[in-house]
This record gives structure tokens, sequence and C-alpha cells, in this order.
């Protein structure tokens, strides 16, 4: 926040050069002679120069504008100001917030200007006057005005030393790091903050900027107002924070900084529903918050990630181009990042490529199980095997999942070595808890999820197999299952993006998104850890239907082919004594879809039975509903 007091006598070019600036730093302009009261204008016409005691009251009423203009993000005041006086009277914000600029020239140059004035009330006889009272200030800035009004510009932009800063970024973690690295490898200029703990984060920014000052010029802070001020309005600011209360801390803190129409993305994995509400309580201020999903782990970030920013159109429209230059490029060449949609959209959809995720990555992990004990094969095997599958699906985590196989530790393979525990940051479960709360089945992600937290459970594992001795896993050949596995893995990844999507078409309708599948999918296509062959296909399915993946002619084409498959991978692996849940869940969820008599008439009787909650019938139309004693037999 900051008034720039335009100063010098009349004809110097105030108003002028004022609106320039004005224009120049998208602040409001302002002149100080608009403000007289009608007798001082009445003197002034008369050509009888004011004097203080005139002075005294529009001053007063100036310095009041100057806290009001501060408050709401600055303005330009034209307004000569002559005596130091009058200039202590109007410094009524700090004054490291109020900056003067002295516009100076010979009386000459200026009666020349004043003679071929036409319409102002201001007589060049009264100019003698004005340099006779001019106490030329020893602070501020000083320009010679006998030159063009661009070379004035010019000159007032380069003293001023005006924020610099196209974008900030806060939080320096392994994300946020690569991300300030992917924006300057852009061209952008860039601030960066990261907070001051003694004793943990120190100095943390300007290290930063020193490893990397021979490639970079750019700076950094740990005071956040220092940062904030360093930045370019409307401020455009990145939170690269941990989710939850961190991003809360964060925005508490920079509010006060801010103005109307600056801008927060919170580029972290947080809840849609924070952001919705977060996005709510700023736009009250006139803050607009967007809630930024980005996808590609540290290398996406350095070198491209998929990004899906929600909220505001017009917050896109501001920071949207920033966004779009560092995102990754799909086959066309355009950017891997769309505007997904109003409020909470970006982040749910974020978090909805997690549990896509979640599935695809606990589906290898069975498959790679299944090869390394039932088949017997070594990981370079299987390696050799998901290098093969991976001409035709072109996944990213298939092809992460080769260089693992074939990482080794001294004449092992380090893969034998990692402790069968998996971790979850939250974003997949957050998936479960949304399907449940909108009724959409999301089995194959939940199954992953439940997955993942029965991993955790190693020692009450290794008790339990203790306790149940269970007798040898069976085994089986390579030569005799690979193809069968390899369709199943094809089946299995298709209906864990159908039940993924199921969930953004329920959403999108709920919240009234108007989420485009087909634009998500392209923003899918490069970047994120979710890309692969499928993901390029469904740019096109969704291109001309919304409706459930698993209706699409070709996936029904693809599913009649691998369906036996996929059940028969299941029941070998079963018997055979092989946990697979996300495969199960893949073949019980298709088995439920494309069934259509299932079970449930009996689960509706039996909530009548017990809870008098009644039940349609499918003799009768759909909507109506009956209650029946069922004990009795009549």
């Amino acid at each position: 926040m900051a008034v720039y007091v335009m100063m010098g006598v009349s004809g110097s070019g105030k108003t002028t050069i004022g609106k320039l600036l004005a224009e120049k730093l998208d602040l409001p302009f302002y002149d100080a002679d608009d403000f007289h009261p009608p007798e001082n204008v009445e003197k002034m016409k008369n050509g009888i120069p004011l004097e203080d005691k005139d002075r005294k009251g529009w001053l007063k009423v100036l310095a009041q504008n100057i806290i009001r203009w501060n408050k709401n993000g600055g303005a330009v005041l034209a307004c000569s100001a002559l005596k130091e006086k009058y200039r202590k009277q109007l410094t009524s914000i700090p004054e490291k917030e109020l900056y003067w600029i002295f516009l100076q020239a010979e009386f000459q140059v200026i009666l020349n200007r004043l003679k071929s004035r036409k319409g102002h009330y201001f007589k060049p006889e009264m100019l003698n006057s004005q340099f006779e009272t001019l106490e030329e200030p020893t602070y501020g800035l000083r320009i010679n005005v006998n030159t063009s009004e661009e070379n004035i510009l010019k000159e007032i932009m380069a003293n001023l030393n005006l924020p610099e800063a196209e974008i900030g970024l806060i939080g320096l973690g392994v994300m946020g790091k690569s991300l300030a690295l992917n924006l300057l490898s852009k061209g952008f200029k860039v601030s960066v903050f990261n907070r001051h703990v003694p004793g943990k984060e120190e100095g943390i920014a300007k290290d930063f900027v020193q490893e990397n000052a021979e490639k970079f010029i750019f700076k950094g802070f740990d005071d956040l107002q220092d940062f904030v001020k360093s930045l370019q309005r409307p401020r455009k600011i990145i939170l690269m924070v941990n989710a939850g209360a961190a991003v809360d801390t964060v925005i508490e803190n920079l509010l006060p900084c801010l103005d109307k129409g600056d801008i927060i993305t919170d580029g972290g994995n947080s809840h849609y529903k924070d952001t919705l509400r977060r996005e709510q309580a700023l736009q009250e201020q006139g803050v607009h918050l967007m809630g930024c999903g980005i996808s590609g782990g540290e290398e996406g970030a350095l070198k491209g990630p998929s990004v899906m920013p929600g909220g505001s159109v017009e917050a896109y429209k501001q920071l949207g181009p920033f966004l779009e230059k560092i995102a990754a490029k799909d086959k066309n060449g355009n950017p891997c990042c769309t505007h997904i949609g109003p409020d909470g959209a970006g982040h749910f959809v974020k978090m909805l490529h997690n549990g896509i995720e979640y599935g695809e990555m606990q589906l290898i992990a069975e498959i790679y199980h299944l090869l390394r004990f039932y088949t017997q094969i070594n990981p370079e095997a299987i390696a050799d095997l998901f290098e093969v599958w991976n001409r035709e699906m072109k996944s990213y985590l298939l092809e992460i999942s080769v260089d693992i196989l074939r990482k080794k530790e001294n004449e092992g393979f380090l893969i034998d070595k990692v402790l069968d525990a998996a971790k979850q940051k939250g974003t997949g479960g957050w998936s479960t808890n949304a399907a449940l709360e909108l009724g959409v089945p999301l089995d194959t992600i939940t199954a992953a999820v439940l997955a993942r937290n029965i991993s955790g459970m190693k020692e009450i594992r290794i008790e339990a197999s203790k306790l149940y001795n269970p007798s040898n896993n069976q085994e089986g050949k390579l030569d005799e299952i690979k193809e069968e596995l390899f369709r199943a893995y094809k089946s299995a990844s298709i209906i864990n993006h159908a039940i993924g999507y199921d969930l953004l078409r329920v959403a999108s309708s709920e919240y009234n998104w108007k989420l485009n599948l087909s634009e998500i999918s392209r923003v899918w296509t490069n970047g994120c850890i979710i890309r692969s062959g499928l993901m390029e296909d469904l740019v096109e399915v969704f291109k001309d239907s919304d409706a459930h993946l698993l209706l699409d002619k070709n996936m029904i084409s693809a599913i009649k082919q691998y369906q036996a498959s996929l059940t028969n991978i299941v029941a070998t692996s079963l018997q055979a004594g092989y946990s697979v849940p996300f495969l199960s869940a893949a073949a019980n969820y298709l088995l439920n879809f494309t069934s259509a008599q299932n079970a449930a008439n009996m689960i509706q009787a039996q909530r009548d039975y017990f809870g008098a909650h009644t039940y349609e019938r499918n003799d009768k139309p759909r909507g109506e509903f009956f209650h029946t004693q069922w004990k009795s037999n009549n």
C-alpha cells in the first residue's frame, strides 16, 4: 500500500504525469484541486493567491483521504504542496508509505507551459508567487520536467524502486523449490518466501536464492511484509505449504498485507471443502483464492506439471498465463492446464486424480506380487514383462515400476529390501469419503486405500501369520498366466478410471461445476502421475458424451474381451493364497454394474422388516413405496 504525491508549481505537469503514473501502477488518480471548497476556487479564478488559512481545511480533507486511499490499496495524488508545513500536514500515513515526487523546471519553462494552456483557472501572473512560496523538499524523488512525458514517466519508474516480481511463492519444500525454478526458467520475475523458525528453518529463502544465483536473479525473504511489498499489483501468490491448518495460518498472516483484487493460489493438496470455505471468506474481503491441484511430483513441478486450477474466471485470467506457461504440454503442444471450474473444483479434481493414482499403483503392486511369488520370477524378468506391456499402455506408473524393479543394491534387487508397509497422505481416503457423501460406488479406489491401511499393520500381520500358520502359497508358471494377466490388468485399469470419472460426473452435477471431462483428461495426458495411453483415448471418448465410461461402445468391446481373464486371475490368485483386493474389487464392480438383477432386493426387504423403511416393487412404477408386515403369512 502506498500513496504517491505528485508535487510542484502549477504548470509542472502534476495532473498529466500523475494520470500516466496512476495508469502504469494500476492505481486511482486524484487531483487536489478538486477538493478545494468553492470559495478557494473563486479566489484563484480571480487571480487572488490563497493564504494559509484558506488551505487549512483543504489540507485536512486531503490528509483524511490519503489515509483512506492507502487503506484501499494506494493512489496517485497531484498536489502543489509547496511549503514544508503543508507536506507535514499531508503526512497522515507512515512516511515509508507516502512517496513524494517533485516535478521541477526553470521558471521560464513553466511560464511557457502556462501561457499555452487553455481552460484552467490558474493565471500565469500567479506563477511568481508560487515560485516565491516554494520550499523545495530535501527528500523524495526530484524530476526535471523539461523533457517529454514519456521520458518523465520512465525516469520516475526507474527511480521509485517499485515492486519487480510478477509472482510470489511461499513455501520452499521440495515442490515449492521446483515450482519456483520452473517459473524462473520461463522468464518470470519471482520472489520467494519461507518462514523463519530459530534452530529449524533459518535463511531458507536466501540460501535458495544464493544456490541458484548463477542461473537466475530473484529475491528471497523471511519477512512476510517485505515479501508482499516486492510483488507487483494485483499480487499473485502461490502457496506451497502443507494442507490443513498451515494453509489457514499463512492466509491469516497474509491478509493484512494484501489489497482488494490480489490473488492467493493454494497449490497444495487441500481438501476441496476447505478451499470452498477459504474462498468464500476471502471473497468477502475482495481477495481471490484459487485452489490449484498440481501433479507430477518433484520432476513435474520442475519441468512441467499437470495443473488443475479452480476458482473465479476473473482470477484465472490474471494467473492463468503463468500456470499455462509452466505446465507440461500435450501431444498438440497445448498446456496441460485449464480452468477446471469455480470454488473447490480444482482441488476436487486433483483429489480424484490421486484416487485413480492409488488404484493404478495398487493394481501394479498386486500383479508384481503375483509374478514375484506365484511364478517365482525375479524383478528383472518382471521389469522385462512390464516393459513389453507398456509399449501398448504408455503408462507413467508402469514405466517407473520398470525402473524400480531393475534397481540393484550390491548384488540384490532393492525392491526386495523395501518394507511392505505403504503410507498415504489422505487424498485417496478423501475420495472415498466424497463418494460416500455423493452416493457413488468407488470400489477399486476404496480397496486400494484400505489395502494401504492393512499394509501398515505390519507387526500384527507378522503375528497373525504365525498364529494361523497358513500353508505355503501355491506356485504357477509364467507362460500359463502372463497373457491372461495382461488382459486382467487392462480391464481393471479401465474399470478403475470409469469409477473415478463417475465420481467426477456426479460431483459436477451436485456442485454445479460443469466439469469438462474431456478437457480434464487432456490435462492428465502429460505431466501428471496417471498419464497413459488410456488417458489419451479418454480425451476423445468424453468429447462425445459425459456418460459412464463403461457405457462407451469401445470400452464395452474391450471389457467383453478382458472380463473372463480378470475373473480367472482373481480366482487363481485367491486359490493360490494371494490377496488381490483391487483386482477383486474391479471384478465385483463390473459384475454388479452389468447385473440387471442383484442382491439389493433382500437388503430392502430386511430394512423394511426391522425399520419400516419401505421398498419399491418391480411390478409397480418407480417412486411408489410399500411397507409389509413380513412376519404375517397374509
